[in-house]
C-alpha cells in the first residue's frame, strides 16, 4: 500500500466517538432512518446481529444515567443527527433525556436478533409514521450505511466508495510507515491520545463504573503498586474506560470502531512517553505504530468477535512502548509474540463497566511483553500458536477469533440473555 493509502486507512479507522460504539451505531442508524422519514417515528423496529446486541445490553448511554438499547434508540429518533457519525448523540441534554424517556413509553420499539444476518456487524432500522415507512442499514463498519434491501451487494463496494483499497498490511510495512511518515500527517493521533487521557482525568474526579482507574490513581494501592510509570499507565487507561463504559459525556478517539481499543492503544503509549521523557517525534511515531498495528490485526479479525478487543489494542500499545524503549523491528515482533502467547484467550462478553478490568489486564501484559522483548526474551515458534513468521503468528490469533470462536460467541450471548 502507498503512504497515501495507509494514511487514508488510519484516518478512516481512528475517529472521535462519544459512548460505546455499538449502541451509538444503533442510534446513528435510527437517526438516519428518522431523517429519511421526515417526522418523529410512531413505531420503530431494529434488527441486530448478536454481536451488536451483546455489546449494547449493559453499557452506559452518554448523559442519561441509563444503560442499553431502548434509550439509545429513543435518543436516535428524537435528538440524534446522522451527520455527526459516532458522535450522533452529542446534542443530548437533560431535557432531551426526559423527552426520550417519555417517548420510550408511548412509542412501540421492537428489537429483533435474527438467526441469520449478512455480517457480524449488522443493524437495520425500520421506522413508520402516518402510513409512511423508511429504512436505514449499517453493515460491516459502525458508520457505513448500505442498501437496506440488498446490504451484501452494496457493502461489497464499501472500500472503493471510501477510497481505501482493500489491501492487507504486513507488520514490516506497518513499522516502516511509522518510521517514515511526515509527522504533520499523523499529528491528529497525538491529539486523540490527549483526548483519551482527558477522559481518564474526568474519571478521577467522578465515580464511574467500578472506579478502577480512580482507585489506582488515588494512591490507596501505593503499598502494592508503588508510584511508578506502570501505575500511571494502568490508572489512566482503566480510568478512561471507566468513564466511557459508564456513559460519561466525554469524547474519546476510537480505533477500528471501538473506543476502548482506541484508549488501550494510545493512553499507555502517551503515559509511558511522558514519564520516560521521550521526544514529541518519538511519541508520535510510537502512537502511529500502535494505532496502525491494531488496524492491521483487525483487518483479518473483523470488527466484532468473541475475542476481546483489548487483546488487539494492548498488542498495539506493546509495540508502541517497545519503540519508546528503543526497540526496533525485531524487538517489536518479540513483543507481539509475547502478547499472543499470553492473553490470546480473553473473551468478549459484551460492553460493560467490567471492561476496565480487561483493559487493565491487557495493558499490564503489554508493559511486561515490551520489557521482555527488550531483553530478547520471547515466545518461541514451538510454543502454542506462535510461529517464526510474525504475520503468520498474527493471523493464527485472528483465525481463532474470527473462525474458531463463533460457537463460543453464540454460547456467550445465550448465557447473557438467560441469566436467572
Amino acid at each position: 500500500m502507498t503512504h497515501d493509502a495507509i494514511l487514508s486507512l488510519i484516518r478512516r479507522e481512528v475517529i472521535p466517538a462519544i459512548g460505546c460504539t455499538e449502541p451509538i451505531a444503533v442510534a446513528l442508524c435510527v437517526a438516519r432512518a428518522t431523517e429519511l422519514l421526515g417526522s418523529e417515528p410512531e413505531a420503530i423496529k431494529v434488527e441486530l446481529s448478536k454481536n451488536i446486541y451483546k455489546n449494547a445490553m449493559a453499557v452506559g448511554i452518554p448523559n442519561t444515567g441509563m444503560t442499553g438499547l431502548p434509550i439509545s434508540i429513543a435518543l436516535g429518533a428524537t435528538v440524534g443527527k446522522s451527520a455527526y457519525g459516532l458522535e450522533v448523540l452529542k446534542d443530548v441534554t437533560p431535557e432531551s433525556v426526559v423527552y426520550a424517556r417519555a417517548y420510550m413509553e408511548r412509542v412501540p420499539i421492537e428489537i429483533v436478533v435474527p438467526q441469520q444476518v449478512p455480517d457480524v456487524l449488522f443493524i437495520r432500522v425500520t421506522v413508520s409514521a402516518k402510513g409512511a415507512e423508511q429504512q436505514a442499514c449499517i453493515m460491516g463498519d459502525h458508520t457505513h450505511f448500505t442498501d437496506p434491501q440488498h446490504p451484501t451487494k452494496a457493502c461489497a463496494a464499501q472500500t472503493s466508495v471510501q477510497g481505501v483499497p482493500n489491501e492487507e498490511l504486513r507488520l514490516k510495512e506497518v513499522f516502516e510507515y511509522a518510521e517514515t511518515v511526515p509527522l504533520d500527517d499523523v499529528m491528529f493521533l497525538f491529539d486523540g491520545a490527549k483526548m483519551n487521557v482527558a477522559a481518564a482525568e474526568c474519571s478521577f474526579a467522578n465515580d464511574y463504573g467500578h472506579g478502577l482507574g480512580r482507585l489506582l490513581h488515588s494512591g490507596q494501592l501505593k503499598q502494592i503498586y508503588g508510584d511508578t510509570i506502570f501505575t500511571k499507565i494502568l490508572s489512566y487507561t482503566s480510568g478512561a474506560c471507566d468513564a466511557r463504559m459508564a456513559g460519561a459525556m466525554v469524547p474519546v478517539m476510537s480505533n477500528s470502531g471501538s473506543g476502548n481499543q482506541g484508549i488501550s492503544c494510545s493512553v499507555p503509549v502517551l503515559m509511558y512517553a511522558r514519564e520516560n521523557h521521550n521526544s514529541e517525534e518519538e511519541t508520535l511515531r510510537a502512537l502511529t505504530l500502535s494505532n496502525l498495528t491494531e488496524i492491521y490485526i483487525k483487518q483479518s479479525l473483523g470488527r466484532l468477535s468473541a475475542l476481546c478487543g483489548c487483546v488487539v489494542a494492548s498488542t498495539g500499545s506493546a509495540v508502541g512502548i517497545t519503540y519508546l524503549m528503543g526497540g526496533r523491528y525485531n524487538e517489536v515482533t518479540f513483543a507481539i509474540k509475547n502478547m499472543i502467547a499470553n492473553i490470546s484467550g480473553m473473551l468478549c462478553d459484551g460492553a460493560k463497566p467490567g471492561c476496565s478490568l480487561k483493559v487493565t489486564s491487557g495493558v499490564a501484559t503489554a508493559v511486561l511483553s515490551a520489557s521482555l522483548a527488550m531483553q530478547h526474551k520471547y515466545a518461541a515458534a514451538d510454543e502454542g500458536i506462535v510461529e517464526e513468521d510474525i504475520d503468520r503468528t498474527i493471523h493464527n490469533l485472528t483465525r481463532i477469533g474470527s473462525q474458531g470462536m463463533q460457537q463460543t460467541d453464540d454460547l456467550i450471548l445465550d448465557i447473557m440473555t438467560h441469566k436467572q
